[in-house]
């Protein structure tokens, strides 16, 4: 299993990383199939994958937690392999406020998943991928989000800062760690249709806001999930630090 492609995908018991976590299973990699809540989806999508011919495993840890970070981790290296390639999608939103309604404890919370779980994900993921450490490189991808440049004014500016934030940490990381073997990307998703809008209290947000969109339309997680896919690859061999809109133009 030297040579094994083993992907870490947080958050992919349903929408993005659900869609990402199959797709990288016909692509080859073995995968560990990250939850927090969502045990019966995260199972069912491993079995799928183990059903199809592939291998998965799927481990509960909440990514804000630095032991669960640790214990999931160590936990995939037993049931598959150091990773080789890891996706930060898992993320949080709440309720549609203003930022002068907000209170610290909600927008702790949102950082502390959306920024605090990256940067632990990442480091667990460095320290099995770089060649400092004996590794023999990977690929990191972070999901960001158009809010990041955006902002959602009247949404949710706490969550789109916290996807600056990942855009940041995506630009430094990827310098950090480029001579090391590690490839550091992001893909920013646009409007999606994925139950994440539904914590914001509006399940149908999409369909509202497509029509401001320049392919009057909103995005489907699979075509999110190529996205990440390609970036993960040897296609993208020479890119790192690089950002890749899937947004529709928006």
């Amino acid at each position: 299993m030297t040579n094994a492609r083993i992907a870490l995908i947080t958050g992919a018991s349903r929408g993005i990383g659900s869609a990402t976590a199959a797709l990288a299973a016909t692509r080859g990699y073995a995968v560990c199939v990250n939850f927090r809540e969502q045990r019966e989806a995260a199972e069912r999508l491993a079995a799928s994958i183990i059903s199809a011919g592939g291998r998965a495993v799927a481990i509960q840890a909440d990514v804000a937690d630095e032991a669960q970070v640790v214990r999931l981790f160590k936990e995939c290296d037993a049931a598959l392999g150091p990773v080789t390639a890891l996706v930060n999608n898992a993320g949080i939103l709440a309720q549609h406020a203003r930022v002068d309604a907000l209170d610290a404890a909600r927008i702790s919370r949102v950082l502390a998943t959306n920024v605090t779980g990256a940067f632990l994900c990442a480091r667990e993921a460095i320290k099995r991928m770089s060649t400092r450490y004996g590794g023999a490189g990977g690929a990191i991808v972070n999901v960001s989000s158009i809010a990041a440049k955006l902002g959602s004014p009247g949404e949710y500016v706490d969550y789109a800062a916290s996807k600056g934030a990942l855009d940041a940490f995506t630009t430094g990381l990827s310098r950090e760690v480029a001579a090391e073997g590690i490839r550091v990307n992001a893909v920013r998703a646009g409007f999606t249709y994925t139950d994440i809008h539904a914590s914001g209290g509006e399940p149908g947000r999409v369909d509202r806001l497509a029509p401001g969109v320049p392919m009057q339309r909103g995005g489907t997680p699979n075509e999110v999930a190529r996205a990440i896919l390609w970036l993960l690859s040897d296609e993208a061999s020479y890119s790192t630090g690089a950002f890749l809109d899937v947004s529709g133009g928006k």
